[in-house]
């Protein structure tokens, strides 16, 4: 991935928030470090924000979209909001982005 993109919007808009499981969790072992992103952001763009927001260096990223489930309510059928997940994993010697590890 080029570094001369250049990214118009916020990195904290693209990065929402991160994802605290147990599969997420067992990945930062491997500094592989899971985001719940902005649907529309790209590869690129979410490379580029962590990069700005943690100080780091981002050797790659993975994106899953999620469908959102269908859920019974009291007055018929909803559906929760589809999400998009990046797992981003850190170049060697960087540094531990949460403080956590094991």
């Amino acid at each position: 991935m080029s570094t001369n993109f250049v990214l118009d919007k916020d990195p904290r808009d693209i990065l929402i928030a991160p994802v605290v499981s147990e599969k997420s969790y067992s990945l930062l072992d491997e500094g592989k470090y899971t985001f719940l992103v902005d649907p529309r952001a790209n590869k690129t763009e979410i490379k580029i924000a962590v990069e700005r927001v943690f100080g780091v260096k981002v050797d790659s990223v993975h994106t899953l979209n999620r469908p959102g489930k269908a859920r019974r309510t009291r007055f018929g059928t909803g559906k929760r909001k589809d999400t998009k997940r990046a797992i981003v994993t850190l170049r060697e010697g960087s540094i531990d982005i949460f403080g956590a590890g094991a």
